[in-house]
């Protein structure tokens, strides 16, 4: 299959903040023009975009505003006039600077985000006005505290039960403090319109992200996991972006499925969520003869496999329904992973289910003995359990892990042919 370029594009002002030397793009020998831009290669630079994008509405006098988690609806930030950035840690070289102030046996994404805000090298964290966060697991909840001792800071107390008849409503009532904290730090209006145009938006680039996923499905499918992990930003609904999700869907979509990804072994993945820079553990897996074709977690499907319902009357009461049952494993109980992965694993058609759980997500790690038992006893595949962190030193020991696995599942598809 014929491999993306080059990459050409408009100066557009905030929407479409870069531009690149115009050169032949995915494959074709032509000469791109402007309006051919190839998506593979706008979206591998995601940060300098998303950089290029934040600095030129913060010189138009917007604000931006850091999140650090998916439970944090971007929408109200957006019917704010804000620009919502994802401040979470993906670099193993900040955690020595976090670990001066936090214990060195914690999450590693926490201790990446940390030690960002310690060495003050994240320029999104530097230009922001504001962080909203939310007590998810105390691990970060005790981070907000030292962070939040020099940072402005809000802290949205989400209810750990999403099913309890009182858990929507108090949700509710939280979005609505933002919703208030947010009009008077940046002293505007956050009406029903302005929400609804935020809600549009994002449902719009929900349905493009899910549409490109969708593509995994095919065997082979058209790309690999890893090209499809690039596909996302750090900021919701750039215009660029999402004129590049179009063009990437007409591109992988039209172009058939990719011969060299043939016969491998069909993965889903589940667990942590793997910031940017934190791909390791997938990069192993596809080099070791796998194919990602499915990713559940944060940085994958979960976040956008619901829509927000742009028909509710009051659109606080479609984004606090939407956001709560999010199936974090934060929450309890989380059947709603459970139904995820049912749907997720008839969708897809994995061979197996490759659980991630970061050192010290202590969430993930105690609900690990359910998926184990829900993926071997109700989906029939085989499980691994992957613990690991932001350091490369078990490599090796997680490939061999990872072969042992694709050999036990092409043994056993061997039998199979053969009858035995």
């Amino acid at each position: 299959m014929s491999k993306c370029c080059g990459q050409a594009g408009k100066d557009k002002g905030p929407a479409e903040p870069c531009s690149q030397p115009i050169s032949s793009c995915c494959g074709g020998g032509q000469t791109a023009t402007p309006d051919a831009c190839c998506p593979s290669s706008w979206f591998a630079n995601m940060i300098p975009n998303c950089l290029a994008y934040a600095s030129a509405a913060k010189a138009q006098g917007q604000s931006v505003v850091g999140i650090m988690c998916e439970y944090t609806p971007r929408e109200i930030i957006m019917a704010a006039g804000a620009v919502p950035v994802c401040l979470c840690g993906g670099s193993a070289e900040t955690i020595p600077a976090a670990e001066e102030h936090l214990p060195a046996n914690l999450c590693p994404l926490i201790k990446s985000t940390y030690g960002y805000h310690v060495r003050k090298s994240n320029p999104f964290l530097e230009m922001a006005d504001l962080i909203v966060a939310e007590t998810t697991c105390d691990g970060k909840k005790k981070m907000y505290e030292l962070m939040g001792q020099t940072r402005p800071m809000v802290v949205l107390e989400l209810p750990q039960k999403p099913d309890d008849p009182d858990a929507l409503q108090h949700w509710r009532r939280e979005l609505v403090k933002l919703k208030q904290d947010l009009e008077r730090r940046f002293k505007t209006e956050i009406t029903d319109c302005k929400l609804r145009q935020a809600i549009r938006a994002m449902n719009r680039e929900r349905s493009l992200r899910r549409e490109l996923a969708a593509l995994m499905a095919a065997d082979p499918p058209p790309m690999s996991g890893r090209q499809l992990l690039d596909f996302k930003s750090s900021i919701a609904a750039i215009p660029a972006d999402l004129e590049q999700y179009e063009r990437a869907i007409d591109h992988f979509g039209n172009n058939g499925n990719d011969p060299s990804l043939s016969g491998r072994t069909r993965v889903l993945m589940t667990g942590v969520p793997m910031a940017h820079g934190a791909e390791r553990v997938l990069e192993i897996v596809e080099t070791r003869g796998g194919l990602v074709v499915c990713m559940e977690s944060c940085v994958g499907l979960k976040p956008i496999l619901d829509d927000v319902d742009e028909t509710t009357p009051d659109p606080l009461d479609a984004l606090a329904e939407k956001y709560i049952h999010l199936p974090c494993s934060v929450m309890t109980i989380n059947d709603r992973r459970l139904s995820s992965l049912r749907e997720l694993a008839a969708r897809y058609r994995p061979h197996c289910v490759i659980e991630i759980v970061w050192q010290a997500c202590l969430t993930y790690d105690v609900e690990s003995a359910r998926i184990k038992q829900f993926v071997e006893k109700e989906l029939g595949l085989p499980h691994l359990r992957i613990e690991t962190d932001y350091s490369s030193s078990d490599s090796g020991r997680i490939a061999v892990r990872v072969e042992a696995l694709f050999e036990t599942i092409r043994d056993a598809a061997g039998r199979g042919a053969c009858g035995t």
